[in-house]
């Protein structure tokens, strides 16, 4: 793991660490006073605890900061720690100290993917060395929403190297720059990707929740296997003006966090238009909804939910199937009327499974938005990368991108495509992936079935609603049993399947349904709260109580 900021503010909660018979609190209590758990968390607790002065936002930065220093060199989560987090913390404390609040999310910790650009002294790479130093003439859209939200930007989290757009032979979680990331169900666990660290992070409590991005899955299937919370939002809800991009078409950034609440709290932070992402000029409401809001016991009450069968291919395993099918019955006791079998086209399904249309419209896109959407804003560029020629020639000559074991499969055919987005050829392979995923894919079984929603297993629901930009919530459904034979990926550096990893539910909507989705997710999440009958097998043991009586032993000392 490569940490290229430096820490700061933590020497003496250290050295007295390293003295203190409070080491670990099991009651978690300081002063008569009870402190969550870190790992269990919820915004609203942080909130309530900050709001009657039992801690401030410095602790709770070194509190995560602690908990991070504690896991990265065995999990690789971590790229970056903000070196400005602990003053950024002191400025909102002194806002709340004279009775000024930013919002639900003031002075509480958040992880961000290490693609989504910051003009302060963090490094945005990718995981890629090609981008190391560059800097940016201000925030992304992202990132100043969480300012203006009052939110502590802690650091940014590894992830598959340029969002898993890179190589057809790398591994989920790897890059150059931050090393493999592994998840904590199993040892050496596939993390999924390409939100990697920010799933494993928010999994273990290393901020109160996480940001990922999606083009395609990178969302929603690292929450799936870290058993959270991810919603991967209608694009053009959330801006993407300097996130590195893959594809204007289906980028995404969204929220992953332990909870339907909390992650609900996050996206009401980050959504919105940003005149920076004409995407975003075309959402239906001035301002979003209220999706904190949307979290309502009652919300699969009435609702027509449509499971379309032909897609489960290849079946399930059969943990997945008996839980998907639990699931069933738990939303239709919720007052849901399930409407089974209602398939997309056979055309669709094919076209799905064996065409090539989706992978061109990513290529195509890439090559296009990388430079125009990305290098081209940098305000310096020390690896003189100015397209994606420059990065593959770089990629292919510096030893630690690991090339060519790991190879550019993905940019030499996108390279060899010999047209980009604004080519005339270009649109018929757009339009495909309208047709197969909109009215004979999943927009058609909405329309045509009057559903609110569809439901998945979540290692099913990414690929069709990545084509139509349309949104998706995960939520933890079970767990692989303990007698699970181990299946590792094909490097086998990695394990897929074993005991106690999780999976997950989805909730597929039309454009625009993220209010909706929460909704149901909730309801679900509530009945049958899947997330704490099994615990990660490595956890930091650092918690917000121990960091706070080592600041009252510091003061009373001096």
């Amino acid at each position: 793991m490569i940490f290229r900021s430096q820490v700061f503010g933590l020497l003496s909660f250290f050295l007295l660490h390293l003295v203190s018979p409070l080491y670990f609190y099991p009651n978690q209590t300081v002063s008569g006073s009870t402190f969550p758990l870190l790992i269990d968390v919820t915004t609203e607790e942080l909130e309530t605890g900050l709001e009657k002065g039992l801690f401030t936002s410095v602790d709770l930065v070194n509190a995560y900061i602690a908990r991070i220093q504690e896991v990265n060199s065995t999990l690789n989560v971590v790229t970056e720690i903000n070196p400005d987090a602990l003053s950024i913390a002191v400025e909102l404390d002194a806002e709340r100290a004279n009775g000024t609040t930013r919002g639900p999310l003031h002075g509480m910790p958040i992880l961000i993917k290490g693609n989504i650009g910051t003009a302060d002294k963090m490094n945005t790479t990718a995981g890629s060395f090609a981008l190391l130093g560059a800097t940016l003439p201000q925030d992304s859209g992202i990132a100043a929403r969480l300012r203006a939200a009052g939110v502590v930007i802690l650091g940014k989290t590894n992830l598959s190297q340029w969002a898993n757009f890179r190589s057809n032979n790398s591994t989920n979680g790897w890059s150059a720059y931050g090393g493999q990331t592994f998840g904590v169900y199993f040892p050496e666990q596939d993390p999924s990707g390409s939100s990697s660290g920010s799933g494993v992070a928010s999994a273990i409590g290393l901020a109160l929740a996480t940001l990922g991005s999606e083009t395609s899955g990178s969302i929603l299937s690292p929450s799936e296997v870290n058993d959270l919370v991810g919603i991967k939002p209608t694009v053009g809800l959330t801006s993407r003006a300097l996130v590195i991009p893959i594809s204007q078409r289906q980028d995404t950034v969204g929220p992953m966090a332990r909870t339907v609440r909390d992650a609900a709290y996050l996206l009401q932070a980050i959504a919105g238009k940003d005149a920076n992402d004409n995407y975003t000029l075309a959402q239906p409401f001035d301002s979003p909804p209220d999706y904190v809001a949307a979290c309502n016991y009652s919300s699969l009450r009435g609702k027509r939910i449509g499971i379309p069968r032909n897609l489960l291919t290849p079946d399930p395993d059969p943990p997945v199937s008996a839980a998907f099918e639990g699931a069933i019955q738990t939303i239709r006791r919720a007052g849901a009327t399930i409407v089974d079998h209602v398939n997309i086209t056979s055309y669709a399904l094919d076209q799905y499974l064996n065409g090539n249309a989706s992978l061109i419209v990513l290529e195509a896109d890439f090559v296009s938005d990388l430079p125009e959407n990305y290098l081209s804003k940098l305000t310096s560029n020390p690896r003189n990368v100015h397209n994606l020629q420059d990065v593959s020639n770089f990629t292919h000559s510096f030893p630690a991108e690991d090339y060519p074991d790991r190879d550019t499969g993905v940019w030499d055919e996108a390279l060899a495509l010999g047209f980009n987005n604004s080519s005339p050829q270009f649109w018929a392979y757009y339009q495909n992936n309208l047709e197969v995923a909109g009215p004979e894919g999943i927009l058609g079984l909405l329309t045509n079935y009057s559903l609110d929603a569809l439901i998945l297993p979540t290692g099913y629901s990414p690929g069709l609603p990545a084509l139509v930009g349309t949104p998706v919530v995960t939520v933890p459904l079970g767990f692989y049993p303990a007698n699970t034979t181990v299946v590792k990926n094909r490097r086998k550096t990695l394990v897929e399947v074993g005991p106690n990893i999780p999976f997950g539910l989805s909730f597929i909507g039309q454009a625009w349904s993220e209010a909706s989705l929460i909704g149901y997710a909730y309801a679900f999440e509530q009945r049958t709260m899947v997330r704490n009958k099994v615990q990660p097998y490595l956890v930091p043991n650092i918690e917000l109580a121990e960091v706070v009586s080592m600041q009252k032993m510091i003061k009373s000392r001096f």
